[in-house]
C-alpha cells in the first residue's frame, strides 16, 4: 500500500512539473507550423498515404478481432468498459503501427524534417555538423538541404516497445490509469524525439543523460502529448511527423536560449 502511495505521489508531482514546463505545447504548435510551411510536406507526402493505409488496416482489424473480448474483460474491473476497451485497442494498434512504420516506411524522413525546421529557424551551423548545407542567407529549409553526412538514426527501441506493451493494462483503470499510462510512456519516449538534436550537438552518452535528467519533466510533458496525438485512429502517423517538427522547434528555442545566455555572460565579463 505504501509503495502504491509513493508511486502515485511521484507521478502526481511529475504531472505537475510537466504541466508547468510548457513543453507540452510544442507538439500542438507543430501542427500549425507544418500547415504554415507546406514545403515540409516534401519529406512526408510520399510515405504518408502508405502510413495512413497501414494505420487504418491495423486499427480496423484490431477493433474487429479484439474489441469485444476486451470490453468483457474491462466490465469486470468497473464501469465505462466500452470506453476503456477502446482506449486499450487504440494503444495496442499504435504499437503494431509503430513497429511496421519503423521497419518499412520512415527511413531518414524524420532526420530530414528535423533538419529542415532547424534551417528554417536559422541554425545552419548546427545542421552543418551532420549535413551538407548548400547555401547560406535568406534561403532556408529544403532549398539549402544537402546530403546527410551521417547514417540515418534508428529511433526504434525494443525496450521501449516492451515497456509500452507491459503498461497497456493501466488503461483498464478509467481516466487515472490512462493518465498514468501517458505519463509513464511519455517520460520514457520523450527524449527519443531529440535523438537527432543530440547527434547534431555531438553529445556523448554522459552528456545526453545529464541533459535529459535536468529536463525530466519537460521531456515527460512533450512525450505524453505526442503519444496522445499519435494514438488518434488512422491519422496518428501524421502526428508522429508533426511531433518531430515540434521537437525541432523546441531544439531551436533551446539553442536560442543558450546563445542569449552566452551573450549575457560575455557582456558581463566585459563590464567587469
Amino acid at each position: 500500500m505504501d509503495s502504491l502511495q509513493a508511486f502515485l505521489t511521484e507521478y502526481t508531482c511529475l504531472a505537475k512539473d510537466a504541466l508547468l514546463s510548457g513543453t507540452w505545447f510544442y507538439p500542438l504548435q507543430s501542427i500549425y507550423y507544418i500547415i504554415r510551411y507546406p514545403s515540409l510536406y516534401q519529406v512526408i507526402a510520399p510515405i504518408l498515404l502508405r502510413c495512413f493505409s497501414v494505420s487504418a488496416g491495423i486499427t480496423c482489424a484490431m477493433f474487429f478481432f479484439t474489441y469485444l473480448p476486451q470490453v468483457a474483460f474491462c466490465a469486470i474491473l468497473g464501469p465505462f468498459a466500452f470506453l476503456t476497451a477502446a482506449t486499450m485497442v487504440l494503444g495496442e494498434s499504435y504499437a503494431l503501427i509503430l513497429l511496421v512504420m519503423r521497419m518499412f516506411f520512415l527511413e531518414d524522413a524524420q532526420d530530414k524534417l528535423f533538419d529542415a525546421v532547424l534551417l528554417q529557424r536559422g541554425h545552419e551551423e548546427l545542421v552543418a555538423q551532420s549535413r551538407q548545407v548548400k547555401s547560406r542567407g535568406k534561403s532556408s529549409g529544403f532549398r539549402t538541404m544537402g546530403k546527410s553526412l551521417t547514417k540515418p538514426l534508428d529511433r526504434f527501441s525494443k525496450e521501449g516497445l516492451v515497456r509500452y506493451i507491459i503498461s497497456l493494462p493501466l488503461n483498464s483503470v478509467p481516466v487515472v490509469g490512462t493518465i498514468l499510462f501517458l505519463l509513464y510512456n511519455g517520460m520514457k519516449s520523450g527524449p527519443r524525439y531529440h535523438t537527432r538534436y543530440f547527434q547534431l550537438k555531438r553529445m556523448d552518452k554522459k552528456d545526453r543523460d545529464s541533459f535529459i535528467d535536468e529536463r525530466r519533466a519537460a521531456y515527460t510533458a512533450f512525450g505524453s502529448v505526442s503519444l496522445a496525438l499519435e494514438l488518434v485512429p488512422v491519422i496518428g502517423p501524421l502526428f508522429s511527423f508533426t511531433s518531430n517538427v515540434g521537437a525541432a522547434l523546441w531544439a531551436s528555442d533551446l539553442e536560442n536560449s543558450a546563445a542569449r545566455q552566452q551573450l549575457g555572460s560575455e557582456v558581463q565579463i566585459e563590464i567587469e
